[in-house]
């Protein structure tokens, strides 16, 4: 069975995925980047934050890679409008068209909890890293997120997401799993962490409400919910629903835990 992205490109992903930038997705390996550096970024969507890292690192080359043709098409034009020299390409995470030791840094950002072979991953995107270089990576841990008021349709939304990765093979707890399967792919030298994503204003809320409601009648993972019989429209349009009222909750915070880390090559 080939991977399978849970969540797809519907725009509602788009538009959580293009928040991303360095200071809220990537502070951990900030301090790391120096100009210069050759950076490879794997899985890069949008590529918002692709080209947010490739301003840390210039004159440096830097590259994205998704294997979505698509969604490279709107990440190339928002490189042209930043003015921002980034080369993206279609390329397979287990198959980097790279030879070895090509880049000192090789990032990949909630891309391992979408793989039915983390590990072969990690492998590859250590071979295509310089000795003494960086595999930076970090995912989102499902079983960790916590919030308030509690609501029970976003703990059915929880459960549900979990069943759909691993009806995909996928692992979505994976920020607890990062440093066993680096260890398990032969780093030695690794330093884990964590840090999370909280929306508690009323602004920040409401956008986090509404991207994950629409994403739960819109996106890929309500497709796969369906298509697994693991849900119908009438309860996805229940955690729709669910979302939206959470998102007016005054009171509302929600945390979103993620594992990171970093591995000298």
């Amino acid at each position: 069975m080939p991977d399978v992205y849970t969540h797809g490109h519907h725009e509602s992903v788009l538009r959580s995925h293009t928040w991303r930038t360095v200071a809220n997705s990537a502070a951990y390996l900030a301090g790391s980047l120096r100009p210069g550096m050759s950076l490879l970024d794997v899985g890069c969507g949008p590529g918002t934050l692709t080209i947010d890292l490739a301003r840390h690192v210039l004159p440096g080359r830097v590259v994205g890679v998704d294997a979505a043709s698509g969604v490279l098409e709107g990440a190339r034009a928002r490189a042209a409008e930043a003015g921002v020299d980034v080369e993206f390409v279609v390329g397979d995470v287990y198959r980097l068209d790279a030879p070895d030791d090509s880049f000192d840094v090789v990032h990949a950002h909630q891309v391992l909890q979408h793989l039915t072979d983390p590990v072969a991953a990690l492998r590859e995107m250590r071979r295509v890293c310089r000795p003494g270089g960086i595999v930076a990576v970090r995912d989102a841990d499902f079983g960790a997120f916590t919030w308030h008021p509690e609501a029970p349709g976003l703990e059915d939304w929880r459960m549900l997401y979990r069943d759909v990765t691993q009806a995909n093979r996928a692992e979505c707890h994976a920020g607890r799993r990062l440093l066993a399967w680096a260890l398990a792919a032969g780093f030695t030298d690794v330093t884990p962490g964590a840090s999370v994503w909280c929306f508690a204003t009323p602004e920040e809320r409401r956008w986090w409400a509404s991207v994950w409601a629409e994403r739960t009648v819109h996106s890929d993972f309500a497709a796969q919910a369906k298509s697994y019989r693991l849900a119908d429209d009438v309860l996805l349009e229940s955690l729709h629903d669910a979302w939206l009222e959470w998102g007016e909750a005054p009171e509302g915070w929600f945390a979103c835990v993620h594992g990171e880390l970093i591995a000298r090559a």
